[in-house]
C-alpha cells in the first residue's frame, strides 16, 4: 500500500509521519535528521509487511519549504516502529493507542512545538522499549 507520509529512521526503525499536506511532515522529518535519524521517504511511502520504502521516483528526495526538492541520503527501507500524526490539538496525557492498519503504537503531536522532534526520538525510544514509561501514551 501507498500512504500519503513521510518516513525517517534511527537504526532501522522507523517513524512514519501522517498528516495533510502542510501539516509539518517533511519539516519535522528535516529536524529529525538533524538528531542523527536518515531519510526513508517523504510525500509518500510504500508500505509492505511492515516496512516502510520510498516510492522509485522519489527515493532520496525531501522538500523543503522555501527551496523546494532536495536530494539527501536516505536509506532504501526500514521496519516501522511508531506511527505519528501531526496535529495541534493533544491530550496532555495520553492511553496506549496503535494504528490500526499500520498495526504499531500510534501518538499525535504538535510539529509546531520547538520540542517536536525530541518528543518524536522519545516517543521511538519508548515504542522499541528502550525507555520504560510508568504512565501515558507507552505504559502498560
Amino acid at each position: 500500500m501507498q500512504i500519503h507520509a513521510s518516513c525517517v529512521a534511527r537504526d532501522g526503525a522507523g517513524i512514519v509521519l501522517l498528516g495533510p499536506p502542510g501539516s509539518g511532515k517533511s519539516d519535522l522529518a528535516l529536524r529529525l535528521l538533524d538528531r542523527g535519524f536518515v531519510l526513508v521517504a517523504d510525500d509518500r511511502v510504500e508500505i509492505v509487511d511492515g516496512m516502510a520504502r520510498p516510492p522509485a521516483q522519489l527515493a532520496g528526495l525531501i522538500e523543503v519549504r522555501g527551496l523546494g526538492l532536495l536530494r539527501m541520503p536516505h536509506a532504501a527501507s526500514a521496519r516501522i516502529a511508531l506511527a505519528i500524526a501531526l496535529t495541534p490539538d493533544m491530550p496532555r496525557l495520553p492511553a496506549p493507542r496503535r494504528h490500526e492498519s499500520l498495526a504499531v503504537p500510534f501518538i499525535l503531536l504538535d510539529p509546531r512545538s520547538p520540542s517536536a522532534a525530541q518528543r518524536a526520538e522519545l516517543a521511538l525510544d519508548c515504542a522499541l522499549g528502550r525507555i520504560v514509561q510508568p504512565a501515558g501514551a507507552f505504559a502498560p
